[in-house]
């Protein structure tokens, strides 16, 4: 019987251990690539199911074939249970249903058919090359299978097989008189005889299919080691890129994929910087229990860090109640100010609607100065072991500055002439500076001339 299958997809060792250790990205790359594998090992061995079935009829179109349709219909059942139980892990329902698998396989390929009236000798059974459809489960295992399992399967499938020819062997009496008939035509040659000898076994060649069967075992659980080793680097990029994206938006995250280390390049760059906190937070937290002011700091973070991206900013860092936020980092865009100026006025319009929200639920509402500044700034990686991106330099302290004289103006929103004439040299819209006023000769803490301010009453 000539059955054809793809494998289950067993249980994962420890690789799947040292994969948790290393970081969740992995691991979850590791259930992508089994689910991945299951689904495709289950659908491959449908068809190959059905092809098998189709060409059994061709080769026995007798009635006694549909004991071999019965074997394949368990393999299908069999492939199905363990897509429902395969996970990520230790599971011995999953290696039990593999082990079911390879001795489904044994005694299709080695018993004699019940259905069928032939007196063929039972050893015939192992002339048939049936053991060479071992090596499609076996290549198709590397869909979902840890490098030790594959392994672990060619050592299942070399002990089934030599334990069932060699079972067989012991428990079967020869056939009278065919030894005998073989000997007398072919004597002169002990070799040809034995392998003609519909008695024989000819246990030296299982030994040979075992032996080659398992080398090739190994060849392939090398293979999915080395694949396991790629998922994980990938996964390490993932991490990478995932980190990146904590604090730069996605168009520029997917920049500095593109790019040789960036980061490490300290430079002068003007660059957009935005600061905002919300005013009284002091007063609002003393009102609340600690878990309390937790929550509203991380709904109002969610809802500003949001806004940062959206607006290709990047987020500098968190500041207690605020954050910073510059534009134009790592990398300078056409219209830098014009998106820190839009990002100030979506803030505005997230914590309106925010604050919405809260009324209706009878809590404070919310209320925040922002200050926006543009200006030459350093940018590049600080610290020596522990390593920083930073952005500093005097326009930073401007735009802290601004950020505090919203209390002084009773203003939302402070911006410089500077990042109001830039804004106007990108083409930035005229409904960005709507409602600004202007403030000049405005003196700002730490600076020693005035500055032109405008800002957006509340």
């Amino acid at each position: 019987m000539a059955v054809t299958a793809s494998a289950p997809a067993p249980a994962l060792d420890s690789d799947e251990a040292i994969f948790r250790q290393e970081s969740p990205y992995a691991l979850d790359a590791l259930t992508e690539h089994k689910r991945n594998g299951l689904e495709l090992a289950v659908r491959a061995r449908w068809i190959a199911m059905a092809v098998t079935a189709v060409f059994l009829i061709y080769v026995n179109p007798k009635w006694d074939v549909l004991y071999y349709h019965f074997i394949l219909a368990l393999l299908c059942l069999n492939g199905w249970l363990i897509r429902r139980v395969g996970r990520v892990g230790q599971s011995r329902l999953e290696m039990l249903l593999i082990f079911a698998d390879l001795s489904i396989m044994t005694i299709g390929m080695v018993l004699p058919n019940p259905l069928s009236v032939d007196d063929t000798p039972l050893p015939i059974q192992y002339r048939f090359g049936n053991f060479i459809y071992f090596f499609i489960i076996l290549a198709a295992g590397t869909l979902a299978y840890s490098w030790r399992t594959v392994v672990a399967i060619g050592i299942w499938t070399a002990v089934i097989w030599l334990f069932a020819a060699i079972m067989v062997w012991w428990l079967t009496d020869p056939v009278p008189g065919l030894t005998e008939r073989v000997l007398e035509v072919v004597g002169y040659d002990p070799t040809m005889a034995e392998f003609l000898d519909p008695n024989s076994f000819l246990l030296h060649q299982r030994l040979q299919e075992v032996i080659v069967f398992f080398l090739v075992a190994v060849t392939l659980g090398i293979s999915s080691k080395r694949l396991y080793a790629l998922i994980q680097n990938n996964a390490g990029l993932e991490r990478e890129r995932a980190n990146l994206s904590r604090y730069f938006s996605p168009n520029v995250v997917q920049q500095l994929s593109q790019n040789d280390e960036p980061l490490k390049q300290t430079r002068r760059q003007d660059v957009a910087i935005l600061f905002i906190d919300i005013v009284g937070f002091t007063r609002l937290a003393a009102e609340r229990d600690a878990y309390q002011v937790i929550d509203l700091l991380r709904d109002f973070h969610g809802r500003m860090e949001k806004e940062v991206f959206r607006h290709h900013g990047t987020l500098d860092k968190y500041l207690g109640d605020g954050l910073m936020a510059t534009f134009g980092t790592p990398l300078a865009g056409p219209r830098d100010a014009s998106n820190a100026l839009a990002c100030g006025r979506a803030m505005l319009a997230s914590v309106a609607e925010w604050n919405a929200e809260r009324r209706r639920y009878g809590e404070a509402e919310i209320r925040v100065g922002i200050g926006v500044h543009y200006g030459e700034t350093v940018i590049g990686n600080i610290g020596a072991n522990r390593l920083e991106y930073a952005v500093i330099g005097n326009a930073v302290n401007i735009a802290a500055r601004l950020e505090e004289r919203t209390r002084e103006m009773n203003a939302q929103m402070v911006i410089s002439e500077t990042l109001r004439q830039r804004v106007e040299d990108e083409g930035g819209a005229r409904d960005l500076q709507a409602g600004f006023v202007q403030h000049g000769a405005s003196e700002l803490r730490g600076l020693t001339r005035p500055m032109t301010l405008w800002a957006l009453p509340r």
